[in-house]
């Protein structure tokens, strides 16, 4: 019998989501509105009936603990779970995780009590929605050992990904991970023979999307050493002496480990046909059940925009943005290509008093504030009459406190406080 294995990555600080991942490990970040990014992989694992899930963290991992504690409870009669292992400190490991490879290895002591006869590896910032079993099945029919998902790519993306040659049986025999922008890779272009429907739109290279199949004892024998990362030493290290194949995905995956693709992966989802949709019933995304109110618009004008459940919007106009849970947006705001994550609690009425004597804006959008091109945390408060985006100016990368800048991105962290009148 076929035990499988599911670990997702949680990454490790997630810099290049920073700063919404300042006080938030990388797979809590929320996403889409109302749900956060772990959830892809979880409900991957759930659609294909994969129930025994591990996610490995380290870092600010305390809203991840909780929200994946409310939110992936299976019945005492099914066997399955969704655990969170954090690093710790044993008598065998005294340190942080040092790569992805190591997080694993760290915590072998746990697996090895499942038993499995596979491991699937995951990543926490990815957006995909896959058959699992389809995976498994081209792994265990092949007989390879080990087996990477990978997809086609552009070369802009190949330089930031793990890419690879594989023949005409899907074996893979040449691995580079992330060669950067300079270094030739032409010869790692998809063969004309082998790939030729896939390579469209300048998708000309192979990446793996950190997808991982391995069998028990491959793994075992694969972290027999000092290699820290899969795909840095443990896969490269691998070829020629391992059977290792190619699953080829040719449906949308997007990693959005980066501001910039976080940012266009939320808008995406608000377009007439987006690349990832959210409405499919025969393969839901999972997650946490909050019991909020339909959201409520009064006045209002949105056009081509998602909002999550328990808004409050009134007279205002709203476009190509999303709205996440329980955002409040006061009269005559503007939003324009937005990505505001809401907030995680509704302020009393006792709360806004308080705000007022301490000339606090409330949580939310204030009147006439106009915003474009941003991106807006948890709980952040904008005051009245803001002007946030709207010059379209080439702005430097940067902190500046009380706002960042990055890839070009305004970006509210978590609980910030814009005054009335401020600009950006």
């Amino acid at each position: 019998m076929t035990e499988v294995l599911s670990i997702v990555l949680g990454g490790g600080k997630g810099t290049r989501l920073f700063p919404l991942t300042q006080s938030r490990a990388k797979p809590a970040v929320p996403f889409g509105g109302k749900y956060r990014l772990v959830d892809i992989p979880i409900s991957n694992c759930i659609n294909s009936n994969l129930r025994k899930i591990y996610i490995l963290t380290q870092f600010n991992s305390a809203s991840l603990h909780m929200h994946v504690a409310h939110t992936y409870n299976f019945d005492s009669f099914s066997r399955g779970f969704v655990e969170i292992l954090a690093a710790e400190q044993t008598f065998e490991h005294s340190g942080w995780y040092e790569g992805t490879a190591d997080a694993v290895r760290k915590n072998f002591i746990h697996f090895r009590t499942q038993n499995p006869s596979h491991y699937l590896i995951l990543s926490g910032d990815q957006l995909y929605r896959m058959n699992l079993q389809e995976l498994l099945q081209q792994h265990k029919e092949s007989g390879a050992e080990v087996t990477i998902a990978c997809t086609a790519v552009t070369r802009e993306d190949a330089s930031q990904l793990g890419i690879l040659k594989a023949n005409k049986k899907n074996e893979i025999t040449e691995f580079l991970e992330k060669p950067g922008p300079v270094k030739d890779i032409s010869d790692f272009k998809i063969p004309g023979e082998l790939l030729a429907d896939r390579r469209t739109k300048g998708k000309e290279y192979l990446a793996s999307m950190g997808i991982y199949v391995f069998d028990a004892t491959a793994m075992e024998a694969s972290l027999d050493n000092d290699f820290t990362d899969f795909g840095k030493e443990i896969i490269p290290s691998l070829i020629g002496k391992k059977k290792i194949n190619a699953y080829i995905y040719d449906g949308y995956w997007e990693d959005i480990g980066t501001i910039k693709n976080f940012y266009e992966a939320n808008l995406d989802l608000t377009s007439l046909t987006p690349k990832f949709d959210f409405y499919d019933e025969a393969a839901p995304i999972y997650t946490h059940m909050r019991n909020l109110p339909p959201s409520k618009m009064n006045f209002s004008n949105m056009n081509q925009s998602i909002a999550a459940e328990g808004c409050i919007i009134t007279n205002a106009s709203i476009s190509n943005s999303i709205v996440g849970i329980r955002t409040i947006i006061e009269s005559g705001a503007s939003l324009n290509g937005v990505v505001c994550m809401g907030a995680d609690f509704y302020e009393s009425e006792e709360q806004k008093r308080q705000n007022a004597e301490a000339r606090l804006p409330d949580i939310g959008i204030g009147k006439g504030t106009i915003v474009k091109g941003a991106i807006i945390d948890k709980n952040a408060r904008i005051g009245e009459g803001c002007r946030i985006g709207i010059d379209d100016l080439n702005r430097t990368d940067g902190d500046y406190g009380h706002y960042h800048i990055v890839d070009g991105i305004i970006v509210i962290p978590k609980n910030a406080v814009l005054y009335p009148g401020t600009v950006i």
